[in-house]
Order: structure tokens, then sequence, then C-alpha cells
């Protein structure tokens, strides 16, 4: 029996066929998108693989903290635990491991002293990857306390769980009301104060305001009430702000010893290492930042930093910093030397710490 070829029907069966095909192949590329997305709502994000090996972290840190992590606002917390250094890991979310880079509240401040180095210090600690530090002196408990926390929370930078916020305000160690208002927003806060000999930073302090009124007096008529009779004037601020004693009184009213750590401003200069070494170990945090990050610099007459991460070049501080002293009326210091040298010794007893101030 003869077969009857419908070329028509043939071409119908194929079209049928192909639209078949192309719907079966959109179905399972939009299923295979949907389940892949499923799947990596419930993993981390590969950004967030952390390892803890400081060493190997650096450059992760910064590059993440300056650019990508979403904003929120987190409760002030000290806890700086280390994790393991040996391999990278996952954190799975069910470990209440905090991923997000948040504003926080600080857990370390460097309140003084002025003039003291306390720039220097800062710069030096940013190059931790687990130090966030705010650059600019905001002045909160001294200036703008009524605008509230949440106001100066804003002002700090982004931060992961585990690492320490902090800023720098010298003048917090010398305003009357800042101890109690730090101690109402932190109990368990850490305290840093960089103090060298006082004359030579009353010196250094004169020195910054005469480039600035270059009009006012000289420092010796300065630092007298009554030069005839030798009588220092205590209350002007160059040498008011190095009884370091009489203000340390107050801190030790709100914070144990244990909470403040002092850094002294000379060797800050002659061993830069050694001194951030220390502040480091009173941070809880691994010694990163060593005497390969340094070099002196004979024209400043102080420590610079060697070609900090992201520079082509050696970072020294401004202009500003390292300005050449007035030479000063040698009977003048002497004076001073005899009007420090009890306040010292009683400051040597509080800290614990034999500064070594002629």
């Amino acid at each position: 029996m003869a077969t009857f070829h419908n070329p028509t029907l043939e071409i119908r069966r194929l079209v049928y066929k192909l639209v078949m095909m192309l719907s079966i192949s959109v179905l399972s590329v939009y299923l295979l998108y949907f389940l892949t997305g499923c799947c990596e709502s419930h993993l981390p994000d590969n950004s967030e693989i952390r390892n803890d090996n400081p060493l190997l972290i650096t450059r992760w840190y910064h590059k993440k903290n300056e650019t990508y992590f979403k904003d929120g606002i987190t409760a002030p917390s000290f806890n700086v635990m280390r994790e393991s250094t040996s391999t990278p890991h996952l954190e799975a979310n069910s470990s209440g491991k905090d991923w997000t880079a948040t504003r926080r509240l600080p857990h370390a401040l460097i309140i003084g002293v002025k003039k003291g180095g306390t720039r220097a210090l800062l710069e030096f600690l940013r190059l931790h990857p687990d130090i966030r530090a705010l650059g600019s002196e905001p002045h909160f408990f001294d200036r703008h306390y009524a605008r509230g926390l949440n106001w100066y929370r804003s002002l700090m930078p982004k931060a992961l769980d585990g690492q320490i916020v902090m800023e720098k305000t010298p003048r917090y160690f010398v305003t009357e009301e800042t101890p109690a208002r730090i101690h109402a927003m932190s109990r368990d806060i850490k305290l840093i104060v960089v103090v060298r000999d006082p004359i030579t930073r009353a010196i250094s302090d004169y020195t910054q305001i005469i480039s600035k009124t270059p009009d006012i007096p000289s420092f010796e008529s300065l630092s007298f009430k009554n030069k005839s009779t030798g009588q220092i004037d205590a209350l002007w601020s160059p040498l008011w702000i190095g009884l370091y004693a009489k203000h340390l009184e107050r801190w030790l009213e709100y914070f144990p010893l244990s909470q403040i750590h002092f850094v002294h401003g000379e060797k800050l200069i002659s061993d830069p290492a050694g001194e951030l070494g220390r502040v480091q170990d009173f941070l809880g945090l691994q010694r990163i930042i060593t005497d390969k990050h340094f070099y002196f610099n004979k024209t400043k007459g102080f420590p610079c930093l060697k070609k900090p991460e992201g520079s082509s070049k050696p970072h020294c501080l401004g202009k500003t910093k390292g300005r050449t002293h007035p030479q000063i009326d040698p009977e003048v210091i002497r004076k001073l030397r005899d009007f420090y040298q009890p306040h010292n010794q009683r400051f040597y007893q509080m800290a614990g710490q034999d500064f070594g101030w002629q």
C-alpha cells in the first residue's frame, strides 16, 4: 500500500519540536538562576572570607574599610578577642559574627597632651589593620557634648566586629568635665596619654601660638606673674597643661590606672617602635607595627613612616610639626625646672613610671 507524504504536516511537526525545545531550555535556565540565587543567600560573600593573620589582611582591611561596607549602628564593646591565625576560614551566619562594618563608639581614646606627640602616635597606630581611627579631633567631650552620643558615633569611621575604634583630642586630659562624661559613655574604655618634659612641651606650645599670633609677648615674660620675684604664672595655658599630676587626679577618680597608658613622648621620637609595641600590648593587639615601618628624618628631627600603604613615597607629618623653637633664657629654664620638679615627682608616683625629666 502506498504511503501518502504530506510536506506541510512534517514542517508543522518540526516547528512544534523546536518550540518545545526552546521552551524547555528557557525554563531550565530560569530554574538554574533561581536555585543559584537561593543558595548564595545562605552563604557569606567571597569578600567576607576572613584571614585572621594580620600580616596577610592589612591591604584587605584598608580597601574594605574605605569602600564597600554598608552603614549601621551598634553599641560599643571592647571585646577584641583574637581568632586563630592558622588558616583562612568562613564564618557561618549562625556563628554570631558580625561581618558588617558599622559606626561604633570608641573603644580607646588618645586624651592628651597637646604638643606631646599625639598626632604622630595616631598616624603610626593607623598602620595597624585592627585599628580604625578618626583623623580629625572631634572635641566631643569638651566642646560638643550637647550634640549627644548619636552625633558622636556618626563621626567615627566604619569598623568590623573586633576592630578597635579610636580618636584623639588632646584637650580632654586637661578639661575638668571630660573624665565623668567619658565614664558615662564607657567604663571599660582605654585611655592613652602622651607626655613629654613639661618645659619642652610649653616651649613647643608657645612656638605654635606665635606662628599664628606673632605679636604676643616673649615666652620669658609670659612665664611669670612677677619676674622680679620669680613667681611662675602656673595659670598660663602652656605651663598649666604641664601640671600632669593635677590633671591625672581627676581621671583616677573615674578610671583605674590599669586603663590608662602613658606614652613617653621623648621615646616616641628616639624609639617609636618600642613605644608603639607597648601601646599595641595595652590595646590587646598583636605587634604588627615594628621598627621596619620607621626611619628618622634628620631635617624634621623625628621619625617618619616608610612608604605607607597606597603611597609611593615615605610619609612625614606636615610642615606644622617639627618647628624650630625659639631660644629661651637659660635662667628662665632653671626656674621652670625648680617649679616643675615636685609636680613631676608626684606625677611619677601616680603613674608608676619615672620619665626622667630633669
